[in-house]
């Protein structure tokens, strides 16, 4: 635990210098700071064999990062944030294994050493198109302001496409809330990024009413499921999501349709395993990629029932015959589960959570993984016996040490990466969080 104590007392101290340095000019520069350690293990499963990208039974991992989160105001409706993070650790089995993996916090690049990232470095431009003013609080990439009811914001730089898309204040927050990729995100959403979860490109809201319509134009790795990025923009996605927000019972909600199209260079799964039969290989998705295109919809509902309750649904599906490019190995998806403020100390209040989610797969995909063909995350070597991926995730977050949050969670997965074969998996984790 000594990293973990390091990351909490550099988070403290960076945030009482940025309350140090505070002066007039305060408002137009801001300066938060937050720090997160996950350790997670998987119980002694039963795994009758396994191939490169299985989830390995008895394992414990630990990941660790801290993020610097600095802005200033350029002109009016303008600001400036960058987001440098200090990262270590890997997720289980280096972040494969699963197709809902179990930690938000693993990225699909490992390093037992800490290692600086520029997560996010972009400008957004906010233009008031009139209506009613909304106070919005100071927080990350975020400064405190009076926000109109009708407005355009723009985004343009790098960052993530889930800051602005597929969002919903109930589970999207692995540092906060739900770990589950496929419950923090919808799991057939194939985003751009790179092998951090980010990427380069722009983003438009129209806010109107109760509407939002959003458009946004996205960079790509390089190849599939790569650290680095496609140079020029030559491969790419374009997102579009519509939101509709509303109130039943007095209560806030929204429904959000989603919808992609990424242009690359990738592969049908059929030629992969076509090319495998005739040269007596596990199918190469390399050998056979093509320029062509790979779409994707989602639905994303958030309901508050109460003070402190909230449920939401997440639903999606995806082109099952192309490859996975840059997110992970589902073609549908379907997530529901709910968090309730459960207890409340000094002030503080307790947040409970449960969520369930079923992965599926095209059969297109299992002739591919039955083939001994290799996904982003998931590829036992073989799959005689597939079935659905169901995660159970169960999380309790005690908020007593305030500003540190620690949680507690548990994820049962039965069948991981669809193998019937394998499984039910049990995975634990700890989370200590600390935000200034």
């Amino acid at each position: 635990m000594t990293f973990v104590t390091a990351l909490l007392v550099s988070a403290t101290l960076l945030g009482m210098a940025s309350a140090a340095f505070a002066t007039e000019d305060s408002d137009r520069f801001a300066w938060h700071v937050q720090a997160t350690y996950v350790e997670q293990h998987v119980d002694d499963f039963k795994s009758p064999y396994s191939g490169e990208n299985s989830l390995t039974p008895n394992r414990t991992r630990q990941t660790a990062d801290v993020t610097l989160y600095a802005g200033a105001r350029l002109w009016h409706g303008a600001e400036l944030w960058i987001n440098p993070e200090l990262d270590q650790g890997f997720g289980l089995n280096d972040t494969t294994g699963l197709a809902g993996f179990s930690s938000g916090e693993a990225y699909k690049v490992g390093r037992s050493t800490p290692y600086l990232r520029w997560q996010r470095a972009f400008v957004r431009q906010t233009w008031s198109l009139g209506g009613e003013k909304s106070a919005v609080e100071a927080g990350p990439n975020e400064f405190s302001a009076d926000l109109a009811t009708n407005r355009i914001v723009m985004t343009i730089g790098k960052f993530g496409v889930g800051d602005v898309f597929d969002t919903n204040r109930y589970a999207h927050d692995p540092r906060g809330d739900f770990l589950n990729w496929s419950i923090v995100d919808t799991g057939s959403f194939d985003y751009a990024a790179d092998a951090w979860g980010y990427t380069a490109g722009a983003a438009v809201e129209w806010y109107r009413g109760r509407w939002t319509l959003r458009v946004g134009f996205f960079d790509v790795s390089d190849v599939p499921n790569s650290p680095s990025l496609e140079p020029g923009f030559d491969e790419n996605q374009w997102i579009v999501e519509l939101e509709r927000r509303f109130t039943i019972g007095g209560r806030p909600g929204k429904l959000a349709a989603t919808a992609f199209s990424t242009h690359a260079r990738m592969a049908l799964l059929s030629d992969a395993i076509a090319w495998g039969e005739s040269n007596g290989m596990v199918p190469d998705p390399a050998a056979v990629r093509h320029t062509r295109d790979r779409q994707g919809v989602s639905l994303n509902f958030e309901q508050e029932i109460r003070d402190g309750l909230g449920i939401f649904v997440r639903a999606g599906t995806s082109a099952g015959n192309v490859e996975t490019y840059d997110f992970t190995d589902i073609d549908h998806s379907v997530a529901t589960g709910m968090t309730i403020g459960a207890a409340h100390w000094k002030g503080a209040q307790d947040t409970a959570g449960l969520a369930f989610v079923v992965n599926t797969i095209s059969a297109e995909r299992r002739r591919f993984l039955a083939a001994g063909g290799l996904g982003v995350l998931v590829g036992d070597g073989q799959l005689e016996h597939a079935g659905n991926e169901q995660i159970v995730e169960a999380y309790y977050e005690l908020c007593a040490l305030k500003p540190v949050q620690v949680t507690l969670d548990l994820q049962r997965v039965q069948n991981p990466a669809y193998n019937r074969d394998r499984g039910p998996a049990t995975i634990l984790a700890l989370r200590f969080h600390v935000q200034i």
